[in-house]
């Protein structure tokens, strides 16, 4: 689960990490109004969306004034934004978070994530800040230093002296940056994050350290135990499909082509996508219905693939272990009774109880393929949309 700048900020300054002063705001007046609390000379008006690159987006403004404020709010509330991370349609923007300015003399990179290599947290940190991590650590990698972090004992103090010796703060700086780097993986450990990353941290000219910007990432698995962070979603940023499977306990990421996919397990729905890319077509989406799925689920997971306005047909591929094959027939079938099928669909069932499945399947009366092998089924399907 993602949260905007403004949550994150909030959060990280419980646990003492220096931010600036900002107010969240929907309304135009509200942002005039947030300019005139803050009571500083210069303040910025940042949209808060679920996406990197705001900035070159143009979603992040210097104003000088009440007037100012609301004039960009103005411009900005309500109107789509596109950032190389929403994709060409954008994200519409109904939150803006208006901070008080800071005199800037250094930007750094400071970031703690989750390392499957590592099996542990790693903080990661450039002295080099508010520019693409990706491409930094593509074309000069020696410019990132890593230190990993013990699962129980945490940072140790050498390995946050080390971190702030590579992003060149010495003295106090030192020591205030030490002292972030330390609550900053604190509050990754006890909020169990993914993902906490400051882009820039930086140093201004009265020499205080501080973070500009905020990320957090949190693990599904966890949020049971942070109810604070749980109320913290923000549904309008997800797409409508992946949380109405989130109620159905289903795992569902949508994706950019034309044929919705219903598999049972990570790995064969992997495998699915790949062999429907082989045979010419793209998949529309990611589903794994669990290997304990009931029959309301499977319906509920059909009625989901036929929502999406881009499925031109669906292919059902399922191995029954757990969840037996003529369970998945009698969802399928049920659903596609339910929502009236107009799309071309292709199942292929395999496992405990195969035998039965497809013969509910053959006696549905359903306008329906299946198949016998996952070939067969990308191949029928790639053709039935052609």
């Amino acid at each position: 689960m993602n949260i905007h700048e403004y949550q994150a900020k909030q959060l990280l300054a419980k646990f003492g990490v220096p931010v600036s002063k900002g107010i969240a705001c929907k309304t135009v007046d509200e942002a005039g109004k947030a300019f005139i609390a803050l009571n500083q000379p210069l303040a910025v008006v940042k949209v808060q969306i679920h996406a990197g690159g705001r900035g070159k987006a143009g979603g992040v403004k210097l104003v000088r004034s009440a007037d100012e404020a609301r004039k960009v709010a103005q411009n900005l509330l309500g109107k789509p934004i596109v950032t190389h991370q929403t994709g060409p349609q954008g994200r519409i923007v109904k939150t803006l978070y208006v901070e008080a300015g800071s005199d800037i003399d250094r930007e750094m990179y400071l970031a703690v994530v989750m390392d499957r290599a590592a099996q542990a947290p790693v903080v990661i940190a450039a002295a080099e800040g508010g520019v693409d991590i990706e491409e930094l650590a593509q074309h000069r990698p020696a410019a990132i230093a890593r230190q990993r972090v013990h699962p129980v004992k945490g940072l140790l103090s050498f390995q946050a002296r080390a971190l702030c010796k590579h992003l060149g703060l010495v003295g106090d700086q030192q020591k205030a940056g030490a002292k972030l780097v330390t609550t900053l993986v604190k509050a990754f450990m006890e909020l169990d994050c993914s993902l906490v990353e400051i882009n820039p941290m930086i140093v201004t000219k009265q020499g205080e350290v501080k973070a500009l910007d905020a990320k957090m990432s949190f693990d599904d698995n966890a949020l049971f135990r942070h109810k604070e962070v749980a109320e913290l979603r923000d549904l309008d940023e997800e797409d409508p499909k992946e949380v109405e499977a989130k109620k159905f306990d289903l795992n569902y990421i949508a994706l950019q082509g034309n044929i919705g996919c219903m598999v049972n397990g990570a790995g064969l729905a992997m495998a699915t996508m790949d062999v429907i890319q082989l045979k010419g077509g793209t998949p529309a989406n990611f589903l794994d219905v669990g290997g304990g799925a009931n029959k309301q689920q499977v319906t509920n997971a059909f009625k989901i693939l036929l929502s999406d306005k881009n499925v031109k047909g669906i292919l059902v591929n399922i191995f029954g272990g757990i969840m037996k094959c003529d369970t998945i027939a009698e969802g399928v079938i049920a659903a596609a009774r339910e929502v009236h099928l107009s799309v071309p669909l292709v199942v292929r069932l395999e496992g405990t109880n195969v035998e039965l499945g497809r013969k509910l399947l053959l006696e549905s009366g359903l306008d329906l393929q299946t198949a016998a092998s996952l070939d067969e089924a990308a191949e029928k399907i790639v053709k039935a949309i052609a």
